[in-house]
């Protein structure tokens, strides 16, 4: 109880009805792989706009070599309608930072790689320069594909119609610096908070002037990853955590996918026992490419936390000499998870959903939109093992579609990628929306406010239609009282309660029963 040790009055704040728990994020994706250039840590991207100002465009190495599938992955996945995605780039263990010295100030390249020695950083006087004369302007133009000789200076208005002029592939522009520390316009301040391109390591003076070309970045290494970098199971401060790890501490995600766990060996087993092993996410993950015996493909595991998709499609890339290219299904079926969230809810199942994103008509040399055209006979084989199809039905006027929702599990419990994603999403926001009661007295008052807050949550969800019944106590049951606990749980801190749901699950056989109707059958 509160103290009243002297008189006066005393107001206070008293918390009435039930704790609200909201409902967790569905829709939010990771994915991890290699890119163009950028940081390490994952970065939050919104669009394809946003993931080429931070990670570069698409990384087609030379033929014979694995091929790098992120870039194309996060396209799909926005042209699908998923809207939030963290990006966790990794690079080999040999990778190194490009860094130059403007004088008095040091900076180097956000991320390792070769990509940072085409950087060059500009130091010119500031705008305000006449009033502030110790102030400064610091450019960064980017080149993917080398510094150009001759060189031009892009930010030359006379220069617009030199045929030598090429314009950058990223630029930014920071104006009105300074080298105190103390002033909001802090250089390092600044450019470490709104760059994608460099930081600031050092600044302890003015930089010397230096219009472009200016300082080039230099001694940038770039070094394959291999499937230590991918996991980074080894680094054990959060805060320092790359790759899938830096994924796993990221709460909201409740997507996961790997979209080069086609050439990187063990990845897409070790992306689902990390989904098995947290319990709040979900993978998505697509079959080897050039699989043409299809009776023999299977899931690579059994778990209820994944799903498996099949065939590749075909995705167009202007930047290519073909001008398209097959690509695993991962990045466009996770959109598609996501848009399904959005629209509907995580209780409808991510299935007989256009795939949008990819070539929607044959090429020259029969350049199919899938790699292989399965059919229902084709279906019929694969479907049961859980294994999901994505189908041409443009014959039907239908378009291409993900034609199956079933999960890797062969328990029958938790075949459809909807149930799990369902109880996963009932799971987490329980679990997030009732951590006020740690602590709390276990007691009757305690056990009925529990009560009262995940009924309210489970009500909400039902009329949603997410579970079934046309009754609440058909949908769903809530119990926390002396019935669920012992006495034995009491005195050793349990406190328990008793959740029952009833998952709507997909028609995924859709049967009509047609007889003939006859007069004489009728008079029998």
């Amino acid at each position: 109880m509160p103290e009243y040790l002297a008189p006066g009055v005393y107001i206070e704040e008293v918390s009435t009805g039930p704790r609200p728990i909201e409902g967790v994020s569905t829709s939010t994706s990771g994915f991890v792989g290699e890119t163009e250039r950028g940081p390490t840590h994952p970065v939050l991207v919104t669009s394809w706009q946003n993931y080429y100002q931070w990670f570069g465009g698409y990384v087609d190495r030379t033929p014979g070599t694995p091929n790098i599938f992120l870039p194309y992955a996060v396209r799909g996945f926005f042209d699908n309608g998923g809207q939030r995605v963290f990006v966790a780039r990794v690079v080999g263990p040999n990778a190194k930072i490009a860094g130059g010295d403007l004088g008095n100030c040091t900076v180097e390249a956000i991320g390792e790689g070769a990509w940072g020695n085409n950087l060059l950083v500009a130091v010119k006087p500031a705008s305000v320069s006449f009033a502030q004369p110790t102030w400064f302007r610091i450019q960064i133009a980017y080149f993917r594909d080398g510094i150009p000789n001759p060189f031009v200076d892009p930010t030359d208005p006379a220069k617009l119609s030199d045929p030598n002029r090429v314009e950058p592939d990223a630029f930014e522009d920071f104006d009105n610096l300074t080298a105190d520390p103390t002033e909001t316009n802090f250089a390092t301040t600044v450019i470490n908070a709104g760059s994608q391109l460099i930081q600031v390591v050092s600044c302890t003076g003015q930089p010397t002037n230096a219009p472009f070309p200016g300082v080039q970045l230099k001694n940038g290494v770039s070094d394959p990853a291999t499937i230590t970098e991918f996991l980074d199971a080894n680094t054990n401060d959060p805060e320092k955590r790359r790759g899938l790890a830096g994924l796993c501490v990221i709460r909201e995600i409740s997507l996961l996918a790997a979209p080069d766990e086609v050439v990187v060996a063990t990845l897409r087993e070790s992306v689902i026992q990390k989904c098995e092993e947290l319990k709040d996410r979900f993978a998505v993950s697509s079959a080897d490419g050039n699989f043409s015996n299809f009776p023999t493909l299977r899931p690579p595991l059994d778990s209820t936390y994944a799903a498996f998709y099949y065939p590749w499609v075909r995705v167009l890339a202007p930047h290519t000499a073909e001008g398209h290219r097959l690509i695993p299904a991962a990045g466009h079926v996770t959109g598609i998870y996501a848009r399904v969230d959005i629209d509907r809810g995580v209780h409808k199942a991510p299935a007989n959903e256009v795939l949008r994103g990819i070539v929607t008509r044959d090429l020259n040399n029969n350049k199919k939109p899938l790699e292989f055209t399965m059919g229902k006979r084709e279906q019929d084989i694969l479907n049961p093992k859980g294994v999901n199809v994505i189908r041409d039905f443009r014959t039907d006027g239908r378009d291409i579609r993900v034609f199956g929702a079933r999960t890797m599990s062969t328990d029958s419990m938790w075949k459809y990628v909807n149930v799990r994603r369902l109880f996963i999403f009932i799971e987490q926001s329980i679990d997030r929306g009732t951590q006020w009661a740690v602590f709390e007295p276990n007691s009757d008052q305690t056990w009925a406010a529990i009560r009262t807050s995940i009924s309210a949550f489970l009500r909400t969800v039902w009329r949603n239609g997410a579970l079934m019944g046309t009754t609440q106590d058909e949908a769903f049951f809530v119990k926390c009282d002396r019935t669920t606990m012992t006495q034995d749980d009491i005195d050793n801190g349990r406190l328990i309660c008793l959740i029952g749901v009833a998952p709507v699950k997909p028609a995924e056989f859709v049967i009509f029963r047609i007889s003939q109707k006859t007069l004489e059958a009728e008079q029998a």
